[in-house]
């Protein structure tokens, strides 16, 4: 594999982040970033215990973590997950709203409701429901930054995904329609769209027959699979004052495919 140039470094000591799906890739690389930069970070995931292997990690290396058992599609499980963020360091400086899942691809006239049901419910209600408690916080502050997760897949179609691609088109329509709501308040709220990107949700996908990655490496004009690192990059620093006059920008990190 190609090399990777080291993530540029920030400063956010005395800093928040609050981190969902981060018991495993992409969010995971986040939670370490975020922390890496001096925040003290609520690591959010539905399996705990893949929580607090990272809360441990991460305090292993001296920096302050909180383990948050939620599932998103619970509102009132987001509640309090942010309010036990808060609770637990002070305030909330910045959010990654990351959590998201792919079913296997389906017949668009075959799909059944429970499956469109559960995919809206994680990608789309999920971000919806982070950010309702997590601006609820920022707006009291007067300040704060959010990222969610979109995808390539907000911009473009997927045979098989119809479902999954129209809740990532949704997650920049609410990304850009918040932002335009709380910039007065200052806070800021962007996207990322990560191409296929190396973790365990596409060793899966790969492992069952559903993607081949060397024929995705094919179209991807740097030619390699990226790094959740690489997006946990580009979450910080969307949500550091180097990207201070950034809102409502869904910013594509895939090696060049949606060009």
């Amino acid at each position: 594999m190609k090399s990777i140039r080291k993530p540029l470094t920030y400063d956010f000591n005395g800093h928040v982040a609050f981190v969902t799906g981060a018991g495993n890739g992409i969010g995971e690389a986040a939670a370490r970033a975020f922390a890496a930069a001096g925040a003290a970070v609520g690591v959010v995931d539905q399996d705990a215990a893949a929580a607090g292997r990272v809360v441990s990690e991460i305090e292993a290396t001296g920096q302050k973590a909180l383990t948050v058992e939620c599932d998103v599609t619970d509102e009132i499980q987001v509640k309090h997950a942010v309010n036990a963020t808060v609770e637990a360091f002070g305030r909330l400086d910045m959010a990654f709203n990351n959590a998201g899942i792919m079913l296997p691809p389906v017949d668009s006239a075959a799909e059944e409701a429970d499956s469109f049901d559960r995919i809206v419910a994680v990608n789309l209600r999920g971000v919806w429901a982070s950010m309702k408690y997590e601006l609820q916080q920022m707006r009291e502050q007067e300040s704060g930054a959010i990222v969610n997760c979109s995808s390539l897949g907000g911009l473009v179609g997927g045979d098989g995904r119809a479902t999954y691609h129209a809740t990532k088109h949704g997650v920049i329509g609410q990304t850009k329609s918040v932002a335009i709501q709380y910039g007065p308040h200052n806070v800021r709220v962007n996207a990322v769209r990560p191409g296929t990107i190396a973790t365990p949700m596409v060793d899966r996908m790969t492992a069952g027959g559903e993607l081949d990655t060397d024929a995705v490496v094919k179209g991807v004009p740097l030619r390699r699979l990226g790094q959740a690192e690489e997006i946990a990059a580009a979450a910080v620093w969307l949500c550091s004052d180097a990207a201070s006059f950034v809102t409502g920008a869904a910013l594509p990190v895939d090696g060049g495919v949606t060009a």
